[in-house]
This record gives structure tokens, C-alpha cells and sequence, in this order.
């Protein structure tokens, strides 16, 4: 096999909670790759959206990746990578990481699966080191594992995969920019015992919840006490799509990663088209552009659209 061309899915992080720890994967938006073994040593990206990301392979998410892997391995051949953004950078929705995770995945398929998911989470970390500054699995992971994953270390990387409650998730992207890097820096560097105690339950409950179908418990247990209130100043009327949300049925949600995406889960199909109508009159109240989205947990992750 020479050429893979890969549908890459949005995530969110964190699942409210679960800072650095959870994420999901999501069926819309999602990022399209192809990516070739080249006759030549160079590994070339080439963007077809609008974003303006770099295209230097040491610059580029996806690119770093190659590198390492090229690296690690020693081959004497390169790769040459297409990228059809539809997830925004900045977006809260793991643009980076569905570029980092696709790099990794499709470059495995092509070298003879000779990697472990957890060793292409190892190189797809870092594209998110270059993106972010850290290296975190939090979205990397779901898109490679699909479904619900729990980030129990990355070091050793030790990944449990959850179930995926049928669920509809909400994500609506008002259209400010948060960047990653700057989102993490006014993160408070201590919390009291107390907070963190009430964070351990709540997380604890979530998974709980997750792994048992408890979709009350999910709901009560999607409680933030640490990151939430410091980030949600930065997303414009979150508090008002948080609360009106609740008000239309959702069983809760938050903050998309590290914004400006706000994500919700309901039960109802019915209940989940109301949220979204909600959340998008509510940005177009103040005149703020934004895309709402509304899917299925995506099972899959990284899908293959063809292979040649």
C-alpha cells in the first residue's frame, strides 16, 4: 500500500471534569487526509483549507509526526500529506489532534501496522507538544481509539477505553478564537484539598455513570469545580447556553476542550435539536458567527475512506 486517504473526527476533551483525562470522539466536524509514501526522503504537506497553518513539516502538526516516525525508524523514504481542514484550529474540537492522530494512523497503515495504538498515540503527542506546548492524549486518543477514552497515564501511555453511552452530543463553535496554549496558562497552580476532593468524586461518578448506562448519574456528575470557572470567561454567554441547555433537558456538558466550543449531552433526539436551535440564537443575538453540531459518539474514530 502506497496512498491512504483517512476521515479524521472531532473530539472533546475533558468531559467537563476530567482535565487531561477524557475525551470523546464525534462523528461532525471532521478533518479529510491522504497521505503517500513519496519516492523521496522530504515530507511535503499540503493544506487545502483556509486556515493558513504552516506547511514546513518542522512546523506543522502532522509533519512533526512524520518526522519522529521517520526518525524512530529510519527510513529512507518520505511522505507526502493533503490535509482538508474542516475542524478549525482554536476551535475547542481537537484540530491539532485529528491532524497528529491522522499522521500517525494513516503512516502505521502504510509502514505494515507495525504500531500499537498506544505506540501511535506516543508519536501523534508530538504534534499536541508543538500545537500546545504539552504533550496530552486527551483528544488524541479517542480519535484513535474511537468512543470514550480515559487517559490513565501518559507515562507510561495506558489508555482504558469506555463505553460509548448512545448519547447525542451538542457542540456549538462561536466564532472566537481561544488558543490552547493561552487557555492553559491561567489555569490556577494550586487547588485547595477541597476542591480537589469534590473534582476526584465527580470524576469517579462520570465514569462511572459512562460504563453503567447511568445517564442521571452522568448528568450530576458533570461538575467542574477547578477548570470550568476560570476558562468559561474567555467563551462569550456560556453561562446563558450552560443554563438554558439544562432549562430545554440537556443532562449537562461545558466547555469543548479548551474553548470556545460548548458541548452538551441530551438523551432525545428531539431534546438535541432544541439545544442546538438554542445555542445558535443565542450567538446570533450578538451578532457572534457560529457552527452547531449535532452527532452520535463516534465508536470508530479514524476511519479509512480508501486505500491503494
Amino acid at each position: 500500500m502506497k496512498k491512504i486517504k483517512l476521515k479524521v473526527p472531532a473530539t472533546v476533551a475533558n468531559l467537563v471534569c476530567g482535565f487531561d483525562i477524557l475525551g470523546m470522539a464525534v462523528h461532525e466536524p471532521y478533518d479529510e487526509m491522504e497521505i503517500t509514501i513519496s519516492k523521496g526522503p522530504e515530507i511535503t504537506i499540503q493544506h487545502e483549507d483556509p486556515f493558513g497553518l504552516p506547511e514546513k513539516a518542522s512546523e506543522n502538526v502532522a509533519g512533526i509526526v512524520l518526522m519522529k516516525i521517520k526518525e524512530h525508524f529510519q527510513l529512507t523514504h518520505g511522505f507526502e500529506v493533503i490535509i482538508r481542514k474542516h475542524i478549525k484550529p482554536g476551535s475547542g474540537l481537537g484540530s491539532s489532534a485529528a491532524s497528529a492522530a491522522g499522521a500517525a494512523f494513516g503512516a502505521n497503515a502504510l509502514l505494515g501496522n507495525i504500531l500499537s495504538r498506544e505506540e501511535m498515540i506516543h508519536f501523534a503527542m508530538f504534534g499536541e507538544e508543538l500545537a500546545s506546548g504539552v504533550r496530552h492524549a486527551d483528544n488524541i486518543a479517542p480519535c484513535i481509539y474511537g468512543g470514550i477514552t480515559l487517559v490513565k497515564s501518559t507515562h507510561p501511555i495506558d489508555i482504558i477505553p469506555l463505553n460509548a453511552p448512545d448519547l447525542f452530543v451538542i457542540a456549538v463553535h462561536p466564532q472566537v478564537e481561544v488558543k490552547t496554549s493561552d487557555s492553559r496558562q491561567i489555569l490556577k497552580k494550586n487547588i485547595s484539598m477541597k476542591s480537589a476532593v469534590e473534582q476526584w468524586g465527580n470524576i469517579a461518578g462520570l465514569v462511572a455513570g459512562i460504563q453503567k448506562n447511568d445517564f442521571a448519574l452522568i448528568g450530576r456528575s458533570l461538575n467542574d469545580v477547578i477548570v470550568e470557572p476560570v476558562r468559561s470567561i474567555l467563551i462569550p454567554k456560556f453561562d446563558e447556553v450552560k443554563m438554558k441547555s439544562l432549562q430545554i433537558g440537556a443532562l449537562g456538558g461545558g466547555i469543548s476542550g479548551s474553548g470556545p466550543s460548548v458541548f452538551m449531552l441530551a438523551a432525545e433526539k428531539e431534546t438535541a435539536k432544541k439545544i442546538a436551535q438554542m445555542m445558535k440564537s443565542v450567538y446570533d443575538e450578538i451578532e457572534v458567527e457560529s457552527f452547531v453540531y449535532v452527532s452520535k459518539i463516534n465508536p470508530a474514530g479514524i476511519q479509512v475512506v480508501e486505500e491503494s
